[in-house]
């Protein structure tokens, strides 16, 4: 017979007691008492913290160290962690202090629903020697839901027939909150007819009907509208609301009654769709369409109406959704009965759901380390691991091993922990990686098992430096280039493994003429290329020396060092600058040659430089101008200008020789310099005829402004009469467009005493008529001269002979100025023909 022994095991620094209960055969009694010893020193006490939902993250929820009576290097020394069998982990030790804060947002709805109290929980566990503290967090509710409808409007037809106390199921609330911020009392809008009725289910949620409490008249008032306000109790208090909105139906004064008030069913979990569960019945005592009752569920807002489904003539329930028993243990219906008329009764189905082993094991990793040093003692845990079964009974019970032969161990822990430590040490030359499978199986039947694979890297130890392919690098790199080009790329190779054989590359500080190396050139620290900071002047500077060190991410790290010399490459970018003869701008230097002078006579020598190296530096010089081509030459090479013949009395005293001189660089640069030779023997001459071109020169200048002046002024005269001319010549084109396109006919104008010469005699025409045209000829008018009193009739040819009568009687009496005295009226007619010609009557 199984003994059963009771420990309580106290925590001597703080007051916390737990009850360890545990059952033994008498066959195995010393196992046990080790087993219970061991549990003795490993569980030492229990912490429930109470805080508020939707706290922010890193809020502190309560000292772990103090109420443990730990200090705090018993935490980082233990490597104290947190372990939770949940997939999400809502709170964060930090060791460093001892304190527990909130890792992730907290929402009590989402993590209880509607169970209370609302907690979780999770173990702090400690190692050499190893500790499990248990600590529960309870999460208190906030007032932060308000109630709410799952439809906008509620829809009754309701009998005028129906008695007073008849009652009218209302769609019920739903707020996610619990207790006093929880759904408190329903209020029904103030009217004549209905008032409001609360009740509770077993479970305490509260819905409300309607309770007819003044017979409907249909002939009075066809149509109500209400409205229906739910409250929770929280503070601030909130509400929500839905329309009512009823139909009152003449006749009908027999409502259905249900043959039970509360029906009972039991289902199997994952029963398949289509599944009868059971039948209500109703019965309605009138005759007709009014005893012909249907069924449907009254409360839209729990979805379970996605899970049941009710045959609304025959009243049968049946199963449309999925069954799971590890998600609702029972389920609570409300029926409606409605006749033809609109009258109800209500009924509960409640129906309860058998477990079935249809739910793995399931493998939670809590912690787990990989790699792992080759150097580790036998006993190194490795990972903790957590197994849960959703199912109940024996159908929950699990039991784990390691199904392959490994040098590891599983260690079973309190409350379905389990610890996967070393079993020997460990050789990376022999095997560097293991794959360790965790089974895990129930017992059910039949019997259900996970597996779960660990991939475990043994770690190398850090005994390697980083060593570069080369001693001394040497690279080129042109003057003048854009800064931040890549120079060359360092590598370095070290054969230790992940961080120890991460390599970061690093500049030594040295300084080249003063200035730091960084100034220069910089060095990605993880590519190893090197950039130039900024642009490199060969006339500068022309070799760059600096050293960059190669360092892995082994602790302690290990380096290298290697040479860097940059040479920098001479480009043509100066061009030659010239240093005699000197070419002033106020004075005129020139150079005298006699006219005794032979073939071969040195004139003068141009002398150049070119700071540039190599052949950017080469030059030579080249005569572009000359007022006698056939006198000098200029030496390719030294620059020496020389005669080439012998100098007569016809040449010229005043040469002018124009020579270029030009680099040997790609693309080659050049300077031009102007020699001025005079010709003459004696010096009064060679100044007399170079002051004379100094003032032609003057003369020539000022006339050359002149002639561009009046140039400039002549062509602005003539582009602006040609733009006028143009102007004049589209407007009047414009012009006559607008009178070719017009459709007003064109009405000739005749002098006085005009004759008609088309056989009808000559007739005196006493009154001039001119026709106005506006620019738009769809809008043109015509505008007639008045003589006397005269209505102005106008036929247009057109019109079938119709004729419009355009302007009133007026007698000739009412104008002021006219000259005759007539008593009459008279009415003229205009006439125009298809070919524009007038006839008046």
């Amino acid at each position: 017979k199984p003994i059963v022994v009771i420990i309580w095991a106290h925590n001597r620094r703080k007051r916390y007691t737990r009850c360890i209960k545990w059952r033994f055969g008498c066959g195995r009694n010393w196992h046990f008492f080790l087993l219970i010893f061991c549990l003795i020193h490993m569980v030492t006490g229990h912490i429930r913290y109470s805080i508020p939902e939707e706290m922010k993250k890193g809020s502190l929820i309560g000292n772990v160290a103090q109420d443990l009576g730990l200090n705090l290097k018993r935490l980082r020394l233990g490597r104290a962690r947190i372990v939770t069998g949940d997939s999400i982990q809502y709170t964060e030790l930090q060791t460093d202090k001892g304190i527990l804060v909130v890792k992730e947002r907290i929402d009590r709805e989402q993590l209880c629903g509607d169970t209370t109290p609302c907690s979780f929980s999770f173990e702090v566990i400690l190692e050499n020697p190893m500790e499990l503290h248990q600590i529960t967090v309870e999460i208190t509710d906030i007032n932060d839901h308000s109630p709410t409808f799952k439809r906008n409007s509620i829809n009754f037809e309701i009998s005028e027939s129906a008695s007073a106390g008849a009652r009218f199921s209302l769609t019920s609330a739903e707020d996610p909150d619990v207790g006093v911020n929880g759904l408190r009392e329903y209020f029904l809008a103030e009217n004549d007819n209905f008032v409001l009725k609360q009740n509770s289910n077993a479970d305490g949620k509260k819905y409300a009907e309607m309770v007819l409490q003044k017979p409907l008249d249909r002939e009075t008032n066809p149509n109500l509208s209400l409205k229906l306000i739910a409250v929770d109790g929280g503070t601030p208090q909130r509400s929500g609301t839905v329309n009512i909105d009823i139909t009152v139906l003449d006749v009908n004064d027999n409502a259905p009654v249900f043959n039970q008030s509360v029906y009972k069913a039991t289902v199997m979990e994952n029963s398949p769709r289509d599944t009868y569960v059971t039948t209500v019945n109703a019965s309605d005592a009138d005759f007709g369409s009014n005893s012909i009752v249907t069924y449907y569920f009254s409360d839209l807002n729990s979805g379970l109406s996605d899970v049941f489904m009710i045959d609304e003539k025959t009243g049968i329930i049946s199963i449309t959704g999925f069954i799971d028993y590890e998600k609702d243990k029972k389920y609570e219906l409300r029926i409606d009965a409605r006749d033809q008329g609109g009258l109800t009764d209500s009924s509960k189905v409640i129906i309860e759901v058998t477990d079935v082993n249809d739910n793995a094991p399931i493998i939670n990793v809590m912690s787990f380390t990989s790699p792992v040093s080759e150097d580790s003692p036998p006993g190194t845990t490795i990972g903790i691991i957590n197994v849960k079964d959703l199912d109940s009974g024996d159908n929950g019970q699990v039991n784990c091993r390691i199904e392959q032969n490994a040098p590891f161990k599983i260690k079973s822990n309190l409350r379905n922990y389990y610890t996967l430590v070393t079993d020997t040490v460990l050789d990376r030359e022999s095997v560097s990686e293991y794959n360790i499978t965790v089974v895990a199986t129930d017992a059910g039947i039949p019997p259900l098992s996970t597996k779960r694979t660990f991939h475990l890297k043994v770690s190398d130890v850090n005994d390697n430096a980083p060593v570069f392919s080369q001693s001394v690098y040497n690279t080129f790199i042109i003057e003048n280039n854009s800064p931040g080009i890549s120079v060359l790329t360092l590598g370095a190779k070290d054969p230790d493994e992940n961080q120890n054989a991460r390599i970061s590359y690093i500049l030594e500080n040295t300084n080249i003429g003063g200035a730091p190396v960084s100034e220069y050139v910089s060095v990605n620290a993880e590519s190893g290329v090197v950039h130039a900071v900024r642009s490199f002047d060969y006339e500068q500077i022309k070799q760059l020396v600096f050293v960059v060190k190669a360092q892995d991410g082994g602790s302690p790290p290990l380096s290298n060092n290697v040479t860097v010399k940059l040479i920098v490459q001479d480009q043509n970018d100066n061009p030659p600058q010239v240093l005699y003869p000197v070419q002033t701008g106020g004075s005129l230097v020139a150079e005298m040659v006699p006219r005794s002078a032979d073939v071969g006579y040195l004139v003068t020598k141009v002398v150049a430089v070119d700071v540039d190296s190599g052949q950017n530096a080469w030059l030579s010089y080249k005569l572009q101008k000359a007022t006698d081509r056939a006198l000098f030459e200029v030496g390719l090479q030294n620059g020496e200008i020389r005669t080439i013949r012998q100098v007569t009395d016809k040449d010229a005293v005043k040469q002018r020789l124009t020579v270029i001189v030009e680099d040997n660089g790609q693309p080659s640069r050049s300077a031009t310099v102007i020699v001025n030779v005079a010709v003459a023997d004696s010096f009064p001459e060679v100044l007399s005829e170079f002051t004379e071109l100094t003032h032609d020169k003057e003369y020539n200048d000022n006339l050359t402004f002149y002639l561009v002046l009046a140039l400039a002024v002549v062509s602005f005269l003539f582009i602006t009469c040609l733009v006028v001319i143009i102007s004049v010549k589209i407007y009047r084109w414009r012009q006559s467009r607008i009178l070719y396109h017009s459709n007003l006919p064109v009405i000739p104008y005749y002098p006085p005493r005009y004759s008609d010469t088309l056989g009808t005699g000559t007739l005196p025409h006493v009154y001039n008529y001119e026709v106005c045209r506006t620019t738009d000829s769809r809008k043109s008018d015509c505008k007639f001269g008045r003589a006397g009193s005269q209505n102005v009739l106008i036929m247009d040819p057109s019109a079938t002979g119709t004729m419009q009568r355009i302007q009133s009687e007026k007698s000739i009496l009412d104008e002021p100025d006219s000259p005759l005295e007539v008593k009459r009226k008279r009415t003229v007619l205009l006439i125009v023909d298809s070919k524009g010609r007038c006839w008046s009557i």
